[in-house]
């Protein structure tokens, strides 16, 4: 054996030794930590009195890291310059708060971290960890405590700010708007129930915001309100539920554009039913206008003709209690032409109807020109329904189960606004469902206090079906499409057969809504009875 192959094999022979060792002395890893970090000192001590620091550090026996702190730390009450605290990225044995407002005088600071503050290895979160001092010789250690629910939904938004307004000689319901609470605690992410602690006694306005924006201060348009009817008094004994809503927004007319050769929008923040929209000044001779709502955005179109031969105009828009005049500078566009879309699907519920809608105002429908067969060629009678502020047509018939329907429109059935017609043959096809394929639901409402209206709705609250009830405890859903529902009542104390919300100003709460626990799931040719106790 030559003298390199020998060395070659006591090289591999080592190797392999080397090898096994490092295998043998290989550690397993450990038990996964689960313990979240400990505070071993904090610089001023927790729950000092007469603060005068301009920084605070909190040491941990481990190193630590911030997450989520913009959503977790609340300060009560709120700062107007926030603090810096750091490390504000990485990871510390410390965690600083350097202090950058001005502190008033004889008041208890708390700083409510949540859950923000984790151990950098595997994440765990010291528990709610707060922070709390007095710039006066005594904490304050009183507390409002309650719980968050939805005025319509089954259940809150999470991280709903509790807020407490001192009620003293300056102060307003309008101070929502203008100024940060004297005292504030956050829902946050899991929980309904909130404590607002280490404050004094005295008398406050307690509400809630959905704040968006992180501000402390109302937003009308954006966010959701709940207030208790009048003052609390503190100390109290009281839990106190607030009832979270989402206001009708106040009107707001937003500066008209052009969109078309004939066509103006007119968004609109609020309510356009009693919105009003007219020409300032001349306008061309036989001037015509019709005006359709867009379905999903708050603007309404405003169609006219014949065109101006003015650059501009202005018009004003109104409602019950204000008026706006903008002034509207004409562009070109090419000219629309009548392009006409289903709306419905094209397999219909027994309570859909076939619907079709065009882009341009219809202002004629010729029905010799439209016929209705079954599958077996049975000529189908049918009735026409226009809804003329979205600008569509319905067709309702009385619908077979099981069955198949062709539409046929012939050229010329719809005349636009601009006497434009649809130049080809439209052929629709829908169909039924057998009424084996659907489920149905009774509601037995015990204890009802009418009239209340009745509906199935989704997780997201949207309602799928609904029933309104004057005096019968007995409602009945009938060929529901098979799937979950939530149930639930609107208690309908005005009688206008809607849902009407609150508003914090005019101190009003929204109407009452109680929703069933949970029923099964509708099932296709499945009756279910459901047996609905309403509470006093």
């Amino acid at each position: 054996m030559s003298r390199v192959l020998t060395r070659f094999i006591k090289v591999i022979f080592l190797s392999l030794i080397l090898a096994s060792c490092a295998n043998r002395g290989t550690p397993s890893g450990g038990e996964k930590d689960e313990e979240p970090p400990v505070i071993i000192e904090e610089r001023p001590e927790n729950f000092s009195t007469n603060f005068k620091s301009e920084e605070i550090r909190i040491y941990f026996n481990e190193y630590v890291t911030i997450k989520d702190l913009r959503q977790q730390l609340i300060i009560s009450p709120p700062m107007d310059n926030d603090p810096i605290i750091t490390p504000a990225s990485g990871a510390s044995k410390y965690i600083t708060i350097k202090i950058t407002d001005t502190l008033k005088a004889n008041t208890t600071y708390a700083f409510n971290f949540g859950e923000s503050i984790v151990d950098n290895n595997e994440g765990n979160p010291y528990p709610y960890y707060r922070y709390v001092f007095s710039t006066g010789d005594a904490i304050d250690s009183l507390s409002v405590k309650g719980y968050v629910e939805d005025a319509l939904l089954k259940k809150p938004d999470t991280f709903i700010s509790v807020m407490l307004y001192e009620v003293d000689s300056t102060y307003t319901d309008s101070i929502v708007f203008k100024e940060k609470p004297r005292y504030i605690t956050n829902t946050l992410d899991s929980v309904t129930n909130f404590s607002i602690d280490n404050i004094k006694a005295g008398t406050y306005k307690l509400i809630a915001l959905k704040d968006k924006n992180g501000n402390f201060l109302f937003n009308q348009k954006d966010e959701k309100i709940a207030f208790k009817e009048g003052y609390i008094t503190v100390p109290t004994d009281s839990s106190f539920r607030l009832n979270l809503f989402k206001e009708k927004v106040n009107f707001k007319a937003i500066k008209p554009k052009q969109e078309g050769e004939f066509k103006i929008a007119f968004g609109y923040e609020g309510d356009y039913e009693t919105m009003r929209i007219k020409v300032l000044g001349e306008t061309p001779e036989g001037f015509q206008t019709r005006i359709v709502k867009d379905p999903k955005t708050d603007t309404l179109y405003y169609w006219y003709k014949p065109k101006f031969e003015l650059d501009s105009t202005q018009f004003i828009v109104s409602n019950e209690k204000s008026v706006d005049t903008f002034k509207h500078r004409f562009r070109s566009f090419d000219p629309d032409s009548l392009v006409l879309k289903t709306v419905s699907s094209a397999t219909l519920n027994f309570e859909d109807d076939f619907t079709i809608e065009g882009n341009i105002p219809f202002t004629k429908i010729d029905t010799s020109k439209i016929k209705l067969i079954d599958r077996d060629s049975v000529v189908v009678p049918y009735k026409v329904e226009y809804d003329s502020i979205y600008n569509r047509y319905k067709f309702p018939v009385e619908k077979m189960e099981g069955q198949r329907y062709q539409l046929r429109m012939l050229p010329g059935t719809f005349t636009d606004f601009y006497d434009g017609i649809n130049k080809d043959t439209l052929d629709y096809n829908f169909r039924t469902k057998a009424k084996s394929e659907y489920g149905n639901i009774r509601v037995n409402l015990v204890n009802p206090k009418f009239p209340l209206i009745v509906q199935l709705v989704d997780d997201d609250g949207d309602v799928l079906y609904e029933k309104y009830t004057t005096e019968s405890p007995v409602v009945d859903f009938f060929d529901l499409l098979p799937k979950t529902y939530n149930l639930r009542v609107i208690y309908d104390t005005n009688g206008n057969g809607k849902f009407d919300t609150g508003n914090f100003l005019l101190g009003i709460q929204p109407e009452r809504v109680s929703y069933a626990p949970k029923i099964d799931e509708v099932r296709a040719n499945f009756d279910n009875i459901i047996q609905f106790t309403l509470l006093d």
